[in-house]
């Protein structure tokens, strides 16, 4: 074990992490494993198709200048793999349905299937390629993302953000075949192309949403840098000056959680599918609501809703509470506690129609979030666990209380194949889609997963 007040690894971390990915093997990897990979591409296509029409994923459309053989999905025009890169990351990301880790928190899915899908397809790679590539992005994002929990988010940093850069150069550079000292290279050139604050917590920008696609086109950038012979600190985590000291500097870095059992324990089998589409801690909220107004508890009957929550996660879904009990729009509403629980009794789910900006105007929605507050529980596990607990208070004061141990899709109680392909076909009828094009991007995917050539030619608007 390293422990976080050791002496930095004898080895650089990056090397140890090259080494990691270069030796990884797509077909002997665990089944488990290999399952989520490809649960992960289904669930981020279809993310990408539920977008596709967005104003944010429009404007990214916009800001392409290239031509190429990589496809945004749920688009016609060909492009460069950087610039798809950017535009399926931003929308997979871009409603905050997408995986999510416990733990971290951190969104591995967003990052690294759009970096490794595109620079398959700019290279003609097959799909055995494709889940070397996930696999290791996968893997190196949510170990990263535990080695200082919770001191990202407190420096006023995205974990997805600035964590994604460095796993997606992992990704890409394992999936190109690059060796162990390359990837570790890769792994220092990220370092310095990281990004992502989180100040769109302020009125609910669109900035977030880009983070993971830009961190997806920050990885492949660093990876063909690396490829090419440019030089990056392989001590970049452990260093003086080096990543961690830099966007996560509260916290001594444990490296122990990132390096042991490495290649042996994958912790990417518990990644996390979300069932609602908003911020990941309120998910276990949310269902707490949604079975209380199935106890047939009325909006009118609620006098308060005080919610017990780690306290790491209340400057992001909690304060100022004002503002979070009326969101100004729909994607600050995927932040705010207090609206997420209203709209889930209210409406009995949290998915895409429920964050438009029409719907966190809603009269009722907002008497109800107006009535929702929190009190810090000193005992609450996160980060390691995504917990909801409701003390309800009636007007004829009952109290009711509502509790989940964890949330819904983890590890603890996992989303199968059948509801996460639901999820997809969902997503893509929202996308506008029909069935015979999300059967063939379906159809697509699984060939990916099986082995096959990316090819995505079918799937033209």
């Amino acid at each position: 074990m390293h422990d976080a007040h050791s002496a930095p690894p004898a080895k650089p971390v990056a090397l140890a992490l090259g080494e990691f990915a270069a030796a990884v093997d797509a077909q002997k990897l665990p089944a488990s494993t290999r399952q989520v990979c490809a649960q992960l591409m289904i669930d981020v296509a279809g993310l990408c198709v539920a977008a596709r029409n967005t104003d944010y994923v429009q404007a990214c459309l916009a800001s392409v200048l290239s031509d190429g053989p990589a496809t945004a999905i749920g688009h016609k025009r060909g492009m460069n793999a950087y610039d798809a890169a950017l535009v399926n990351g931003t929308a997979a990301h871009g409603e905050d349905f997408d995986d999510t880790f416990e733990g971290g928190p951190v969104h591995a899915g967003a990052v690294i299937v759009p970096a490794v899908l595109a620079i398959a397809q700019q290279r003609g790679l097959d799909g055995n390629a494709v889940m070397k590539g996930v696999a290791v992005g996968v893997e190196i994002m949510c170990r990263m993302s535990l080695v200082t929990p919770q001191a990202m988010h407190k420096a006023g940093f995205h974990p997805t953000a600035v964590i994604g850069g460095l796993a997606g150069a992992a990704a890409v550079g394992a999936a190109i075949g690059l060796d162990a000292p390359r990837i570790a290279r890769a792994i220092g050139i990220a370092g310095s192309l990281a990004s992502g604050i989180i100040e769109y917590l302020a009125d609910g920008s669109w900035t977030k949403r880009l983070h993971a696609g830009a961190a997806a086109q920050a990885g492949i950038r660093a990876a063909l840098l690396a490829e090419a012979g440019f030089v990056g600190p392989p001590t970049v985590l452990e260093g003086a000056h080096g990543f961690y000291k830099a966007f996560g500097p509260s916290k001594n870095p444990n490296f122990s959680h990132l390096l042991d059992e490495l290649g042996t324990r994958w912790v990417t089998d518990g990644v996390a599918f979300k069932p609602f589409a908003c911020g990941t801690m309120t998910q276990p909220y949310v269902d707490c609501a949604i079975e209380l107004a199935r106890d047939g508890v009325k909006a009118d009957d609620i006098g308060s809703i005080v919610c017990n929550v780690g306290e790491g996660t209340v400057h992001r879904l909690w304060e100022p509470l004002a503002l979070k009990q009326a969101p100004p729009n729909g994607y600050a509403g995927k932040f705010s506690t207090p609206y997420c629980i209203a709209v889930g009794f209210i409406d009995g789910d949290a998915g895409l129609g429920q964050f438009t900006n029409e719907r966190t105007q809603d009269a009722s929605v907002r008497e109800l979030a107006a009535k929702v507050s929190f009190m810090i529980d000193p005992y609450n596990p996160y980060p390691n666990e995504f917990t909801g607990h409701l003390r309800v208070t009636l007007k004829d004061g009952r109290v009711i209380e509502k509790h989940r141990a964890h949330m819904r899709g983890g590890a603890h109680e996992p989303l199968y194949d059948e509801a996460i392909v639901a999820k997809f076909r969902a997503n893509a009828r929202f996308g506008g889609w029909d069935d015979t094009r999300t059967d063939a991007l379906e159809a697509a995917l699984s060939a990916i997963a099986a082995g096959a050539q990316v090819d995505f030619t079918r799937l033209e608007v």
